[in-house]
């Protein structure tokens, strides 16, 4: 008589006991202290007036609270947030939407010579900004772009392509050919499959593209130095202004870091959630 075999049952997984699991989160307390440290020198620096700024009471909290750097460091920099503002949205946009189209084309209409041609696009990745600036300032230039705030634009969008690309084939990839195939049987070209079936599903992957270029584009800081004049000058630019000079009045400068940290903080809060989901899809293949 032939035995049957019994199923296996996977055995519990293991709880961390009670020292254990204390341990665990004491490290974790360390370490977010750790990284809480500049924050908080940063607000106890931007709270005090500039007279009680002193290197023996760097660490201490203001006794009186001043406010007033905050309205006087928006004085200095709120026009150049703005430019940060219009320079992000427009640039991410911009980058996002021709990487999406990218990443379709180069993942559901595979040609001869475009897995050759995907490896050129993510050389750029590669490519420092200090290599480019010279030839891309007399680009720029010869465009009649120089010192305006679409010659920083079209810089950002251009540097922004590679990365784009890649986060939206290796999501395509993940997409079935059969929606694709399906549509074309229908008699839908291009550009109808692309707005009708692959960009409504390619949300997670967009809200990944904002977040990531649109915190590159606001931080960034050489392109906006050698590429705008004043007018067109983002915020990272008018931050170093404000810590320039031999008598520097610390209270503005680290007011104006937490006013220009505001943004990006507020994107990662509204689509942070979404941020993993996206940035994992389309690992298992492509």
């Amino acid at each position: 008589m032939t035995a049957v075999p019994q199923p296996t049952v996977a055995a519990p997984p293991r709880r961390v006991g009670g020292a254990g699991r204390v341990l665990t989160y004491f490290l974790l307390i360390v370490a977010a202290l750790f990284f809480l440290i500049p924050i908080y020198l940063v607000f106890a620096t931007a709270l005090k007036t500039p007279e009680s700024i002193e290197l023996a009471t760097a660490w201490y909290w203001p006794a009186q609270l001043n406010w007033a750097s905050f309205s006087e460091a928006w004085d200095k920099v709120g026009g150049n947030m703005l430019n940060s503002l219009f320079l992000a949205v427009v640039a991410t946009l911009l980058s996002a939407l021709l990487g999406s189209l990218n990443g379709y084309a180069l993942s559901k209409w595979r040609f001869r010579g475009a897995n050759t041609l995907f490896a050129l696009m993510l050389f750029g990745m590669f490519i420092p900004y200090q290599a480019v600036l010279i030839p891309l300032f007399q680009f720029i230039k010869a465009l009649g772009l120089y010192g305006s705030i679409w010659g920083l634009i079209l810089a950002h969008v251009v540097y922004g392509i590679p990365i784009t690309t890649l986060i939206f084939r290796n999501f395509y990839a993940d997409v079935p050919d059969a929606l694709v195939e399906a549509a074309t049987i229908d008699g839908a070209g291009f550009w109808e499959i692309y707005a009708r079936v692959i960009f409504p599903i390619s949300i997670p992957g967009f809200v990944v593209v904002i977040i990531w270029q649109f915190t590159q584009v606001w931080n960034e800081f050489l392109f906006a130095a050698t590429l705008t004049n004043t007018g067109s000058q983002p915020v990272t630019y008018a931050l170093s202004q404000l810590a320039g000079g031999q008598a520097v009045s610390w209270n503005l400068p680290m007011a104006g870091a937490i006013l220009a940290a505001l943004p990006t903080l507020l994107v990662y809060i509204v689509l942070g959630r979404y941020f993993v989901r996206g940035l994992l899809a389309g690992s298992v293949k492509g």
